[in-house]
Parts: C-alpha cells; sequence; structure tokens
C-alpha cells in the first residue's frame, strides 16, 4: 500500500472508532483484550492505556524491555501532542522528509513517530487520551491496535484492516 492509501484508512479508522462512553472500566476491557490477544499470539508487548496524564492499564509482557516503555511514552507523546494516530504522523513526516524535530522543534527522545498510539475518542467529547503498544513493527503494532478497538467496540475489522 501507498503512504497515501494508508493514511486514508488510518482516517477512516480514527473516524470510526470512537466510544460513546470511556471510563477506568473500558481501559481495563480494552487492554486486557490487547493482552489476551497478544499472549495467545506469543508476542512481546508493552501495552499502555492512559487519559491524558492518568495511567488506565499498562501491561508488559515476557521478552519486553525497558526500551518498550520508553517508547511506548515517545509515542503517545505525539497522540497527545497531535490528537492523531503516531502512524499517521508517521507517514506525514516521511511524505514530507521531515521529522518532528524539524518541522516542529519537538526533541526525538521524547517523540516518536512510529506506529503503535492511537487516540481514544468519546463520541460527543472528543479526544480523552491514547492506547498504545510497543514490541512489533510499527504497522504491526498500529493494526494490533485497531483490531482490539474493533473487537471492543464492535466494528467490521475486515473493512477498516490495511490491505
Amino acid at each position: 500500500m501507498s503512504i497515501a492509501d494508508d493514511l486514508a484508512r488510518i482516517a477512516l479508522q480514527e473516524q470510526q472508532l470512537q466510544f460513546s462512553a470511556f471510563d477506568e472500566e473500558t481501559a481495563w476491557r480494552l487492554g486486557s483484550r490487547l493482552r489476551s490477544l497478544a499472549v495467545e499470539r506469543s508476542l512481546s508487548l508493552v501495552i499502555d492505556i492512559r487519559r491524558h496524564a492518568q495511567p488506565l492499564f499498562y501491561a508488559a509482557l515476557p521478552g519486553t524491555t525497558p526500551d518498550n516503555s520508553e517508547w511506548v511514552r515517545r509515542k503517545s507523546n505525539v497522540v497527545f501532542r497531535f490528537q492523531r494516530s503516531s502512524y499517521a504522523i508517521g507517514l506525514e513526516m516521511e511524505q514530507k522528509q521531515s521529522t518532528p524535530e524539524d518541522r516542529y522543534g519537538l526533541p526525538l527522545a521524547d517523540y516518536a513517530c512510529h506506529g503503535g498510539s492511537f487516540p481514544l475518542r468519546v463520541r460527543g467529547a472528543g479526544f480523552i487520551g491514547a492506547v498504545t503498544v510497543s514490541g512489533l513493527p510499527q504497522r504491526d503494532d498500529h493494526s494490533l491496535v485497531v483490531e482490539a478497538l474493533c473487537l471492543e467496540l464492535g466494528a467490521d475489522h475486515a473493512a477498516l484492516k490495511f490491505e
């Protein structure tokens, strides 16, 4: 798929994958679903769900390192800054042959425009947080989050996943 195709699909994902309400219990269900998918597939992941500065769910599975937690922090910083998927911002930077440091003055030590962090939105309220994973190649990190969101929201994953 081209960058333009992926960006169009991510825009659709972000538009469709919104909650009617989101609280601590919702975060626990979503995080547990992500963890179950990772365990079933023998994936080494760190999973983080937060509402701004408030952590709601965190899990580090066997095979992860502190570096995965650092990637989670840096990717979620991108989502909180732009209120868009970290993968979408990374693809846009690639398209423009730029970096967040060059374009926005954001230090690379604090912002990672790589796939795996996805904005949490509530219909009628807007952006409220981020769900982030780290441990797979960036497109796969993003895709796993989308799959879990589809399962949690009852959305058609076949219509929203990358081709």
